[in-house]
């Protein structure tokens, strides 16, 4: 298997997008988790590897913000949704119409709202999400933004201990996290019938971070909730995470 290549795409706004691709076949958009990077969810652990051996490309931007991608600090590079803008720009950069789509916590939330937005991505993979992750955002938003605020005194013991630590390990440009925090949109129980292709709800068993895996599978008219090992962070070093999205995809 070669090594996965990066590439700049300009998104809607000019923003430049890192996008990290590996394999042969049918795209797969893969989108990773807040404060993370394509590097950190998908290459890091070989889950694109094992996708890509199944006759994949895997196409994994750096979401704005985030790892190789443009972070600017203006508030009006910010709109409402700009994610799920961002996705659509990628697909229509690289000429892509035919596709799957993955997204792992903040990426998953991020599949939802480009499909709700009206994304029509053949198979879907909702990974560390359950049904009251969709919503309520600005709640968790602010649990956030009040690591950022004070990162600088939080102390271990703290309950934002591991957040500001996860962000220092991933050197955040915390302004950008910031501005991006505040860019990301409620789904609403009524827009889910929209999402109508069959959908994997992928979770670890001890990841209720985003609320319930279960319930969020049930809310959608054709999903299925698979369970591997794990906490919401743990999960994403599981063999099984990138296993499991290769399967249903095939």
């Amino acid at each position: 298997m070669s090594e996965p290549t990066m590439t700049i795409v300009d998104s809607f706004d000019g923003t430049p997008l890192a996008v990290h691709r590996m394999g042969e076949g049918r795209p797969v958009l893969m989108l990773h988790g807040l404060f993370s990077d394509a590097n950190t969810n998908w290459i890091k652990y070989s889950h694109a590897e094992r996708i890509a051996q199944a006759g994949f490309e895997c196409i994994m931007p750096d979401l704005r913000a985030h790892g190789h991608s443009g972070k600017p600090h203006d508030p009006t590079f910010y709109p409402d949704d700009v994610l799920a803008r961002d996705v659509a720009a990628v697909l229509n950069r690289l000429e892509i119409e035919a596709y799957d789509l993955v997204g792992f916590s903040l990426g998953a939330r991020t599949a939802v709202r480009a499909v709700v937005s009206g994304l029509a991505p053949r198979r879907l993979v909702l990974s560390g999400m359950g049904l009251q992750g969709l919503a309520g955002w600005n709640e968790r938003a602010a649990f956030f933004i009040d690591a950022i605020d004070r990162f600088d005194e939080i102390k271990r013991g703290d309950p934002a201990f591991f957040a500001a630590a996860f962000m220092k390990t991933m050197k955040v440009d915390r302004v950008a996290a910031r501005a991006l925090l505040q860019s990301v949109s409620d789904t609403e129980p009524h827009e889910l019938s929209r999402i109508t292709m069959p959908t994997l709800v992928l979770c670890g068993a001890d990841d209720r971070d985003n609320g319930s895996p279960e319930e969020l599978a049930d809310a959608l008219p054709d999903a299925q909730h698979v369970e591997i090992s794990g906490t919401h962070m743990s999960s994403v070093t599981e063999a099984a995470l990138g296993e499991e999205i290769a399967a249903f995809l095939d």
